[in-house]
């Protein structure tokens, strides 16, 4: 892909935001473009071979019109998922993936109860499971998946009223008590979650460390740009494209305040 192109972070909704603004803070001068699929969301419930196929389909429409130099897909069920049929179907672009934070969880644990908040996509993938026999086999990790976060994320994000009891609900099967022994770490196993964050630590039963994945993966990002990293400022604007093409001032409005405008889809 050509040098010049966009940055293209992915998501189903506006979790990948978090990455995002993580992205811009570590690479000034990368022009920015966040797709989300939100026709298809919440893509967790979509069958598996279904998704596969819509994120192949997409990713090669986005490919062909934006030309990005480099793809963060900023969504845990989408990358287990399709990540590798991605690499495999274009394999001149550079794909940064997002995987459950579980060998870093596994790292900081003392208390060795370590829980992942997921949706239920990305817990019954088989992606997940590997990551703990490879890297949290010591640890006690309980997978918790919820149906609603998601969603539940997004109504905060756009100033909806979300009350403490409706994220108690999807939270609380995180919280384990054996052996004199309580969860110290909750892996945030999804990028909307964590602009729930400051509301689930002061909801939380006990405090623990709720592990947000996004400035890794803008690190990811930096390390796999390398050289081809802007190094001075472009004129282009960073842009958001959603697949259902909305028409809602109070998602222009929400964007601009992550510096995004608001773009036509152009059919992809």
């Amino acid at each position: 892909m050509g040098s010049n192109g966009p940055v293209l972070i992915f998501d189903s909704g506006l979790g990948g935001l978090t990455v995002l603004r993580e992205a811009r803070y570590l690479l000034p001068y990368e022009t920015l473009l966040y797709v989300a699929d939100d026709a298809a969301f919440p893509i967790g419930r979509w069958p598996e071979a279904d998704l596969r196929d819509r994120m192949l389909s997409l990713f090669g429409e986005l490919i062909a019109i934006h030309r990005p130099k480099a793809i963060v897909i900023a969504c845990n069920t989408a990358f287990t998922l399709a990540g590798d049929a991605l690499r495999k179907a274009y394999p001149d672009v550079p794909f940064v993936g997002t995987v459950p934070a579980i060998k870093p969880a596994a790292e900081r644990t003392s208390s060795g109860l370590i829980s992942v908040l997921a949706t239920p996509g990305t817990v019954r993938r088989t992606y997940t499971r590997s990551l703990i026999d490879s890297f949290a086999k010591q640890c006690h990790v309980r997978l918790v998946g919820s149906d609603n976060l998601a969603e539940l994320s997004e109504r905060h994000l756009r100033g909806e009223t979300v009350s403490n009891e409706e994220l108690l609900t999807e939270i609380s099967g995180c919280f384990l008590e054996r052996d004199g022994r309580r969860t110290d770490i909750v892996v945030l196993a999804c990028t909307h979650y964590p602009f729930l964050a400051n509301r689930f630590r002061r909801i939380a039963p006990w405090p623990v460390d709720w592990l947000d994945p996004a400035e890794a993966i803008a690190r990811q990002l930096v390390r796999v740009l390398g050289a081809k990293a802007a190094s001075s400022p472009s004129s282009d604007p960073d842009r958001a494209l959603f697949t259902s093409n909305p028409d809602d001032p109070g998602l222009s409005r929400l964007l601009a305040g992550f510096g995004l405008i608001l773009s036509a889809a152009n059919g992809a």
